[in-house]
């Protein structure tokens, strides 16, 4: 964890104004997850019950980055075919815990997942992008809507195709967005497959069998919730911990509920923005210098800050 120190909530500019009940349901979801040293949500007001709970502590040094992510909604079908050639997979028996797997070259070289398959999508683009989301909602032919969520990983380390076009000159100052890659592959499908196996990384799914109204599953096990739900870094910002979120206009009280393997650092975080299209655009142009403030029990943020 970085260098911590103790602030007041008086210093978190807009808290008054935030929506705290939408915070503490968010709260609520994981709240039995992360021990008895954290509160237990309280009936009442919900604002008086984080002011009495916790005090806040800014870990690390801002400004920090704050990013979105989402999940997707892209046809599919169960079965390949009729342009639909690009699958999402099962983790494959033999993964080993202990160990990178295979690489993304090695196993579309060597077609390492046949039989693995556990949905077919149109576009390689998108099967890719599913997997840096780590959820999709998959919607079949017959209307119906499948929920796939992240299973495993190859345990190779995650390299971003965005930065790697960014260093090609494609893309503004600021970088490319997902809709940016998305019309460079459409531009270059020639050089799309080389462009992919620029990250080895490789995730793997299964099949959530969610309700339609439930976020996709966060690391905790649980639901995420949009606009209240971030991934953090784990080493600096427990999960479970409530975090104040200011910059770009957001100024918010959000639940560490998620990871995510490019996000890294005490001044980092990854917003849930929802599901489908709009969430999308919303969290491919997210990139916004802000600061995170850890809400942590009165006790335990006496111990680690000052």
């Amino acid at each position: 964890m970085g260098a911590a120190r103790l602030l007041d909530f008086s210093s978190l500019p807009g808290w008054a104004e935030d929506n705290h009940a939408a915070a503490l349901a968010a709260y609520s979801v994981t709240a039995d997850l992360v021990g008895a040293d954290w509160p237990a949500p309280a009936s009442g007001d919900a604002r008086a019950f984080f002011e009495a709970s916790f005090t806040p502590v800014e870990i690390g040094t801002p400004p920090g980055l704050l990013t979105g992510y989402y999940e997707p909604e892209i046809p599919g079908r169960t079965d390949r075919g009729e342009g639909f050639d690009h699958p999402l997979y099962a983790a494959p028996a033999d993964l080993p815990a202990d160990r990178p797997w295979f690489s993304r070259e090695e196993i579309e070289a060597g077609d390492l997942l046949a039989g693995r398959e556990l949905v077919w999508l149109a576009d390689p683009v998108e099967a890719f992008l599913a997997q840096v989301q780590g959820s999709v909602r998959v919607r079949l032919a017959d209307g119906s809507v499948r929920r796939f969520g992240f299973a495993a990983k190859n345990g190779h380390p995650y390299r971003s195709i965005g930065q790697e076009l960014t260093r090609r000159g494609e893309g503004g100052p600021a970088g490319i967005t997902a809709d940016g890659i998305r019309a460079w592959c459409r531009a270059h499908p020639d050089e799309t497959p080389a462009l992919l196996r620029h990250n080895p990384s490789f995730v793997f799914f299964r099949d959530l069998g969610l309700p339609p109204d439930s976020g996709p599953i966060g690391t905790m096990g649980r639901p995420v919730t949009a606009l209240r739900s971030l991934a953090v870094d784990p080493d600096h910002i427990p999960l479970g911990a409530p975090v104040w979120v200011e910059g770009g206009g957001i100024a918010a009280l959000m639940v560490a509920q998620d990871t995510g393997s490019a996000i890294r650092g005490a001044q980092r975080g990854d917003i849930f923005c929802g599901t489908g299209a709009e969430a999308g655009l919303w969290a491919g142009d997210m990139r916004i210098s802000g600061r995170l403030v850890t809400l942590l029990p009165s006790g335990m943020a006496r111990r680690i800050a000052r």
